[in-house]
Parts: C-alpha cells; structure tokens; sequence
C-alpha cells in the first residue's frame, strides 16, 4: 500500500488511524479521492482520505506520487479514478467502513472532464461506491487539489 502521511507530515498507519477515528466518531464518512496536475516535466498524482465528521469537520491523510509527465489530458484524468479506486478497495478490504468516492470530473457538458463520467462512475457504482462529481460535494478532491501544486 502506499505510504500515507498527515499534513505535519507524519507518516500514518492507515488501518491503525482510521479505527482510531471510527471509535471517536461512530457517524464517520470517509471520502477518498485523486487529483492531479502537471508541472514542468512532472506529473503529481495525490490521493487523499478525508474523514467527515458531520458537521465538525474533516481530516485527512494523502499520499503523493510525481511521474514523468503524462501530456494526454484523458489519460492523466482516467489515471485519477485508478488510483482512487485502487485505494478504495484496498482500504474496504481493511476495514469495514462505507466510503464515498470523489471524482474530481465536471457535469457540465462543455468540460473535458465530462466524458470520463460515464465509465468511471460506472466502474466506482459496480465496485459499491457512492459517487460524486462536480458540483456534488468534493472532499477529497479539494484536499488533493491543495496538495498537488
């Protein structure tokens, strides 16, 4: 699994750190979701798990992993979901938690993003997750987003 950190950057226990949480806060709902973002001849991927703690907030943990740039937009958007996904079920097999799924991919028609919706919502929904895009909710996506640049 990937190395997750906290943003003191400490390195966490995924597994150990959500229970911690879920103890605390029976009504959590945990967000886990990818951004991305060229610079110079780099690409940033970061994944981020957010937990909700209703109206008290949220905190997080990511991880950030730089590859050589990935210049195709729909390539580099399509590796979000994987990498999101890949985390959601490693995570699930974990623990047994309900989480959402943010895809950081607009409704409106006129972004690229759109045409990405279709098969990888459908590809989340078959998978069990609940799923949100712009303008929906964007926990995860927001802190990824942050972390990115």
């Amino acid at each position: 699994m990937k190395r997750f950190k906290s943003v003191d950057n400490r390195v966490i226990d995924v597994v150990e750190h959500t229970l911690e949480i879920m103890k605390r806060y029976p009504n959590l709902k945990v967000h886990i979701g990818t951004d991305s973002q060229n610079i110079g001849l780099e690409t940033s991927y970061v994944t981020v798990i957010a937990y909700r703690f209703g109206i008290r907030g949220v905190h997080y943990i990511y991880t950030k992993e730089k590859v050589p740039l990935v210049r195709d937009m729909f390539t580099r958007l399509f590796d979000e979901c994987v990498r999101t996904l890949e985390v959601a079920e490693w995570f699930t097999q974990q623990i047994n938690i309900n989480v959402e799924i943010d895809m950081d991919y607009n409704q409106d028609e006129i972004a690229p993003s759109h045409k990405l919706i279709g098969a990888t919502r459908g590809w989340a929904l078959s998978l069990g997750y609940k799923v949100n895009v712009k303008p929906d909710i964007q926990i995860a996506t927001k802190a990824a987003d942050y972390h990115c640049r």
